[in-house]
């Protein structure tokens, strides 16, 4: 083979290399911003709802998917996951305007303290939100006063939605555990 030929077979093999480097990162691509609509102005919107989690009675809103095990610190109940489908309304009363569900689970992950891992979705009913969703995510220590959660993103009106979520607990009923707490959720979002 003469000089020529290594230079164009050395040449040929750089290219099909590069071609096909190239092609491996095909699935990631830059993209306008203004196609998503992120280029309107930000708004930050406040939300207070009150949140209901009914564990007992004929229609819990919330109940243990995985129950408590014999080995279970019966203060914190490290261990036990509910999954909730809990209403929020626009007032602490059960029969205040109902404006959504917040929809997911709380899992007990404290052993010394009473501590929950919060995932849930506010899925909206009413109004303009009607059929949008804000997704929050964080550690919930129950017995503080106030707690802060991550509002980690949403769909519809709230795509590409930040923010966090103060809770206050309104109530709790000893005798049924069953809980209204306060939310006031900050967000930005387009």
């Amino acid at each position: 083979m003469s000089t020529t030929n290594y230079f164009f077979f050395f040449i040929a093999t750089l290219l099909l290399s590069c071609h096909v480097l190239a092609g491996a990162d095909d699935f990631v691509r830059p993209i306008d911003r203004s196609l998503l609509g992120l280029n309107r102005e930000e708004k930050v919107s406040h939300f207070k709802l009150y949140w209901h989690d009914i564990v007992s009675g004929e229609n819990p809103t919330s109940v243990d998917v995985v129950p408590p095990t014999n080995k279970v610190n019966t203060t914190t109940k490290f261990g036990v996951i509910n999954i909730m489908d809990n209403p929020l309304t626009l007032g602490p009363k059960l029969s205040s305007k109902l404006v959504g569900r917040a929809q997911g689970f709380y899992a007990s992950t404290g052993q010394t303290e009473a501590d929950l891992l919060l995932a849930m979705n506010f899925a909206f009913v009413e109004g303009k939100y009607n059929g949008s969703t804000i997704t929050i995510i964080g550690r919930n220590p129950i017995f503080h006063k106030e707690r802060e959660l991550a509002v980690i993103g949403g769909s519809g009106l709230f795509r590409f939605a930040k923010g966090y979520a103060l809770l206050n607990t309104y109530w709790v009923d000893p005798k049924s555990g069953g809980t209204i707490v306060e939310y006031n959720v900050y967000v930005i979002h387009y």
